[in-house]
């Protein structure tokens, strides 16, 4: 069976390490972006040096219009999607009581309406071939909430819902649907909390390290493909036991 996958928000971090995970074990990508279409084009390069195929496509995931076009452009140029990966996210650390509508309802616009839309998206083939799989990305602080992230932590919360509620829908045709939830991984998002930040965070994981994108595309390649075929609903929480 051609496998064939879309990974949201793959131009760099998390996304680009998934992509590049997939991409050397078969997989035909479709690598997804909003404003990093260069960098995007970049690892589309390196991966078809390697022998992959794969292409780029850009939109705003919360756009449903914009997302759905993209996807079924994919299609047309590169097959059937048998894998989502919804890993497109935002963050912004503030306090409460200074978060605006505005950046609440972007916030839950990206993280939660765009696998939202997505999902919707890529269902009709799954449906009719009665096969597929789902890998939503939420977060560690989505499992125990974090002092001025509300809305990002509630976002990610969301995705599990999310995550739990389409498995139990979606088991009965075939689909599975999982979830890995990062810990405190080296990305640019990360970066920006400054390194004595960094530092106590990396004292704060038992395992004596942050993760990094290549940690967390394995879980995302595991959660892919029929290594895991009967594991569906699912949270894996890949943090070096941050909140053990």
């Amino acid at each position: 069976m051609e496998k064939t996958a879309f990974v949201t928000g793959s131009a760099r971090g998390i996304g680009a390490a998934v992509a590049r995970r997939l991409s050397r074990e078969g997989w035909t990508v479709a690598l997804h972006c909003l404003r990093s279409r260069e960098a995007a084009e970049m690892l589309a390069q390196e991966l078809q040096k390697e022998g992959g195929r794969c292409a780029v496509y850009t939109a705003d995931v919360a756009d449903r219009d914009a997302i759905t076009a993209a996807i079924q452009r994919a299609e047309e140029e590169l097959g059937p999607i048998s894998l989502l990966v919804n890993n497109a996210g935002i963050a912004r650390q503030e306090l409460f009581q200074d978060v605006t509508p505005e950046t609440w309802r972007r916030i839950f616009a990206v993280n939660v309406d765009g696998p939202f839309y997505a999902c919707q998206a890529v269902l009709p083939h799954m449906l009719h071939v009665k096969h597929g799989s789902i890998v939503n990305l939420s977060s560690i602080w989505g499992l125990r909430g974090a002092s001025c992230e509300v809305a990002y932590a509630a976002s990610k919360a969301a995705v599990i819902g999310l995550t739990r509620s389409l498995a139990a829908e979606l088991a009965p045709s075939g689909i599975r649907v999982n979830c890995v939830a990062p810990g405190v991984i080296a990305t640019d998002m990360v970066r920006q909390l400054g390194e004595e930040t960094m530092a106590q965070l990396r004292e704060e994981t038992p395992v004596g390290r942050l993760g990094t994108p290549e940690d967390i595309a394995q879980a995302v390649a595991f959660f892919a493909d029929d290594r895991s075929a009967f594991i569906t609903g699912q949270v894996l929480t890949a943090d070096g036991g941050f909140i053990l």
